[in-house]
């Protein structure tokens, strides 16, 4: 059936109930581009000329998004945790109102899309968009309190971390989703012995390695799960002011972003696009003076940033909860597009409730429907 006699049929189906007239076409595209996402995923349920109008302006009008996700939760068990997502398609922050999960241990996050849970007697992980769905699986064999964790490919790896009182404090440890089972794989590097924690190590990872980089110095390693080597060190120090940085990949491309001066006078923050063979990096951008005093929000201190990357997009935070939100997007060409994120409503919350957790992924109306559709989940827009 083409497109003009399924538009006839229900122009006559209208006619009959007596209904006002559809809109159609260009304008209810034009209209939709302008509704948040999670409401689409309602339209999309009117009529397939609805479904089809969405999906053209999510094309063409006003296309998704990554939404950052900011986790708040307690420091003590039961370990209660909230949910807050941003969608900067419509800049809006929204209330994930969901079932309450038992946590067995504090929630952690890593580049990105990575949630996870690490206690003596389980693991759990979790690494679609809106963290529907968690995967349980037992401990790694060496115990480990502060350990870096990534998902690379079907694998999960664990490194470093390890509590005093075991033998190799560089232990890695590589987890086969597929097949649930654990491997040993060769340890750290010996350099990274005085670092090897998530709290020191910076770590981006593409669908074939980690990289992983010590903040202050910006000593870099890669390591291979299929091949379990590692390879480096690698000098990511292209400024010599820069005294803190964070790697991560925003696309295909990773990212550093580094603070220039010292935690008592921070002077800017740059961004520079490293190349993943090479390791050279090419400046891209740095931020302006004005983000940068919101930022520090009038505090003369700024020893660390949290940094999440999806896509386009870069989102910034200062570790200590206070200052703004800042958002960084590429546009044409790798030109750059600052802003502040307003309404910041979780900054509040941490002070009420406890630690903040973040992670950036693409939702898409797939998403947002398996939400609706799974463990009365609910999308409440925030004040």
């Amino acid at each position: 059936m083409t497109g003009n006699m399924r538009l006839k049929e229900d122009e006559e189906e209208e006619e009959e109930e007596g209904a006002s007239p559809i809109i159609y076409g260009d304008v209810l595209e034009l209209i939709l581009s302008h509704v948040p996402l999670v409401d689409l995923a309602h339209a999309c349920l009117v009529s397939d000329t609805w479904k089809h109008a969405v999906s053209s302006s999510l094309f063409h009008l006003n296309k998704l998004r990554p939404w950052l996700v900011v986790h708040t939760q307690t420091t003590r068990s039961p370990y209660l945790t909230s949910t807050h997502a941003y969608d900067p398609r419509s800049r809006l922050w929204l209330h994930v109102d969901k079932p309450p999960l038992r946590h067995v241990s504090p929630l952690r996050s890593s580049h990105s899309s990575l949630l996870y849970m690490l206690s003596p007697s389980k693991f759990s992980f979790s690494r679609d968009p809106l963290h529907l769905t968690w995967h349980h699986a037992q401990p790694p064999l060496v115990w480990r309190t502060d350990p870096i964790v990534a998902a690379v490919g079907s694998r999960i790896v664990i490194a470093g971390g390890s509590c005093d009182f075991e033998d190799d404090p560089l232990a890695v440890e590589v987890y086969d989703v597929e097949s649930r089972s654990w491997d040993s794989c060769q340890s750290m590097p010996a350099n990274l012995k005085d670092s090897a924690a998530s709290t020191w190590l910076s770590i981006a990872v593409n669908g074939r390695r980690m990289f992983v980089m010590e903040k202050n110095t910006g000593e870099t390693y890669s390591f291979d799960p299929s091949t379990k080597i590692w390879n480096g060190p690698y000098e990511l120090h292209p400024d010599p002011a820069v005294f803190f940085s964070a790697i991560s990949f925003a696309g295909d491309r990773m990212i550093l972003v580094g603070l220039i001066g010292d935690a008592e006078n921070v002077k800017n923050v740059k961004l520079w696009k490293v190349d993943e063979e090479t390791m050279e990096c090419e400046k891209v951008g740095e931020m302006p003076q004005l983000l940068l005093e919101k930022l520090k929000n009038e505090n003369s201190n700024l020893a660390s940033i949290g940094v999440t990357m999806q896509g386009d997009f870069i989102y910034i935070h200062n570790t200590s909860g206070s200052g703004a939100l800042l958002c960084c997007e590429f546009k044409i060409h790798d030109e750059i597009e600052w802003s502040i994120i307003e309404n910041v409503i979780i900054i509040s919350d941490k002070t009420r409730m406890g630690r903040l957790v973040f992670t950036c992924s693409d939702v898409g109306i797939h998403d947002v429907h398996k939400a609706l559709s799974s463990d009365n989940r609910r999308f409440l827009y925030s004040p």
